[in-house]
């Protein structure tokens, strides 16, 4: 630090300065307009990015040709990146949105009468289908219960064996410690 008047006086502006600076950058972040600004910026462009994956690059089929052809003349890295480009499109997925977006639309509507009776006739001739399907699925039901009443018989009697099996090792174990103790208390006795 420096005592000289001019040397004080100058840092005293850099602080001046500084402070200014950062107190125009605190305005300009907590400013509501520029808040609203910088969030719409942000959709924007996360929009721009979603519409970009989801169609895919512009490319017309002129660009597309003559973009492959320099590519493959550029080499095999130009190419694999022109293909990266173009799956990164998918115009299906586009396809099955608009679909969505319809038949969204189509169920805010009434039925009308004619789509009304096609609907019970379709309930009608499906009631058979329907019925059949529940015999099959009780049938399978009946046919798996005396199987798996089996499996859970035989976890049951493996689990049981090897219960059976551990507690004996254990005893057996048990009893050769016992044994060696035995042994090792002689010896120290002998000694």
């Amino acid at each position: 630090m420096s005592d000289s008047p001019e040397e004080i006086r100058a840092d005293i502006e850099r602080t001046r300065q500084s402070l200014g600076q950062d107190v125009d950058a605190l305005t300009d972040k907590v400013t509501p307009s520029k808040i609203a600004q910088r969030q719409t910026d942000k959709v924007r462009a996360g929009l721009s990015g979603v519409r970009d994956r989801v169609m895919g690059a512009a490319h017309d089929g002129a660009s597309s040709t003559s973009s492959a052809a320099s590519d493959a003349a550029s080499g095999i890295s130009g190419a694999a990146h022109d293909v990266k480009a173009k799956a990164e499109g998918n115009p299906l997925a586009v396809g099955l949105i608009a679909l969505g977006a319809g038949l969204l639309i189509a169920s805010l509507f009434p039925a009308s009468r004619k789509e009304e009776e096609i609907a019970s006739t379709v309930k009608e001739k499906a009631q058979p289908l329907v019925e059949q399907a529940t015999d099959v699925a009780k049938g399978m039901a009946a046919d798996l219960k005396e199987p798996a009443k089996d499996a859970v018989s035989s976890v049951t009697d493996t689990a049981r064996q090897a219960a059976d099996n551990v507690r004996s090792e254990a005893t057996g174990a048990a009893g050769d410690v016992k044994d060696r103790a035995q042994e090792a208390r002689q010896t120290v006795s002998d000694s």
